[in-house]
């Protein structure tokens, strides 16, 4: 099992639910209702599939080896670029909590383009995040990393997926994404 090729993989997911994520946005500015509990169900994903699961695998895994084992450079690249973005797409699912729960209060446009915005911007920075890890951070570890520690990166993210099947991750919020794209 390639780690790389399944965080890739998941890129696609992610990029799909950008889509979704956006299709809802279009909606509320078209004057669709906001659905704060499909919202809710969308930070769900944000923060369990796409962070928890996905950047978790990179941050525990991928990043840690790579910062471990090419030399400056990739430490720049992972702690200046890869985990800032990750935790600013982090403050962007929390402000959209906090919006959804503004507007549940005070529905007024105000707290509606608070959602907007902030749904949107997650989506926006992950579609930038992505392009970068796919051209250039998974690119660098697949030509830089030793084939040993690549290896290592193979063996840790195949341990990683078989624990997150068990406690049934990919299926919950696979299955999901696919029901909302349907």
């Amino acid at each position: 099992m390639n780690g790389i090729d399944i965080l890739m993989k998941e890129h696609e997911n992610i990029l799909a639910f950008n889509g979704f994520l956006r299709k809802i946005c279009a909606g509320i500015v078209e004057g669709g209702e906001v659905d704060g509990a499909l919202l809710r169900e969308c930070i769900d994903f944000g923060r369990n599939y796409a962070d928890k699961h996905h950047h978790g695998k990179e941050e525990k895994i991928l990043f840690r080896i790579m910062m471990e084992n090419m030399g400056p450079v990739a430490d720049k690249l992972i702690r200046n670029g890869m985990l800032v973005e990750h935790d600013l797409g982090r403050l962007h699912l929390t402000q959209l909590e906090a919006a959804i729960e503004e507007y549940e209060k005070d529905p007024v446009t105000d707290h509606k383009l608070d959602i907007i915005s902030n749904a949107i911007g997650y989506g926006a920075l992950l579609q930038r995040h992505i392009e970068k890890e796919d051209q250039a951070a998974y690119a660098f570890a697949a030509r830089a990393l030793p084939a040993d520690k690549m290896n290592d990166v193979d063996t840790e993210t195949e341990n990683f997926e078989i624990q997150a099947r068990k406690d049934g991750v990919q299926d919950h919020y696979e299955n999901w994404l696919r029901s909302k794209l349907a």
